[in-house]
């Protein structure tokens, strides 16, 4: 059964107009009613209209009212979250421990339950038939930009991952008809990847986007958008910890899923780049002796 209605609610909220804030306020604290009710009968309930139950979920992403049920159905069915838990002023190492694990793991389990199958798919097929692939990203998107770079050149795609985007714009401007530009910005709205993503839309390059959920101005550019948890991470967010976990997380399900599709081919490369790698360190032991 579908889920992630409860992590996308979260997730958005505070990013609502009022009118479906009112809502997405009274499903959360009522989300075993949400499921017998109709959208006359929340509305009623939440104080609000009938078209701001459905503005809410298009602002979700979701199909209608129907799959936003569906998915806070079976969040109940599998209500074993532990939530976000933030460090305390001289906190025991094991504690720390314990807390980053356990953020980790709740933000890779929210983005797998919010993970659109169609829209993964349309970027598996994307990826499957690109000339050259541009990862974009800056600050701790960067980081998962060139970690995306690193796992497409172990199994010979054209790769690339930029923080500058002066020199990124040079290369989107050139960009061949089966090229992608792959902008990662978790709150969508980072004015760098906006204004790349524009310069592909202009020159015909398709674009895939890593976001946060919602609608966001980095995703109204995009051909193809994928959306992480992680808004509900602890305070100490400014370090991007757990969105940064859930965007590493979906790399490898890209990557894993492109494994998947070329396999005997996939695994011939990994072969290759492990033997050339492992060569590299040989003579490198080697001179240092």
């Amino acid at each position: 059964m579908s889920a992630g209605g409860l992590t996308l609610l979260h997730t958005i909220k505070s990013k609502l107009p009022q009118s479906e804030k009112i809502i997405a306020d009274y499903i959360l604290a009522h989300p075993d009613k949400v499921i017998k009710s109709t959208v006359h009968e929340i509305s009623q309930a939440a104080g609000a209209s009938s078209s701001a139950v459905i503005r809410l979920c298009k602002s979700l992403g979701l199909d209608g009212y129907q799959d936003l049920k569906m998915r806070i159905a079976g969040d109940l069915m599998h209500d074993d979250k532990q939530g976000y838990r933030d460090i305390e002023q001289d906190e025991p190492l094991q504690s720390i421990i314990q807390k980053t694990a356990g953020n980790s793991i709740q933000s890779i389990k929210d983005t797998a339950s919010i993970l659109n199958a169609d829209a993964l798919e349309k970027a598996v097929q994307l990826l499957l038939h690109a000339n050259q692939i541009h990862f974009i990203g800056v600050g701790a998107s960067g980081i998962v930009a060139a970690d995306a770079q690193q796992k497409f050149l172990r199994i010979n795609y054209a790769a690339t991952a930029f923080t500058d985007m002066h020199i990124a714009s040079t290369v989107i401007a050139n960009a061949g008809e089966n090229d992608i530009v792959f902008g990662i910005s978790f709150s969508g709205e980072t004015l760098d990847i906006i204004q790349a993503l524009q310069l592909a839309k202009d020159n015909q390059v398709k674009t895939i986007a890593l976001t946060h959920p919602g609608h966001t101005s980095v995703s109204a550019l995009c051909d193809v958008h994928l959306s992480t948890s992680g808004s509900n991470e602890a305070p100490f967010r400014s370090a991007a910890t757990s969105s940064r976990m859930a965007q590493l997380y979906l790399i490898d399900v890209l990557f894993l899923s492109l494994a998947s599709r070329q396999y005997e081919e996939t695994a011939q490369y990994i072969d290759k780049t492990r033997h050339a790698i492992r060569s590299m360190k040989r003579k490198s032991k080697g001179d240092s002796t």
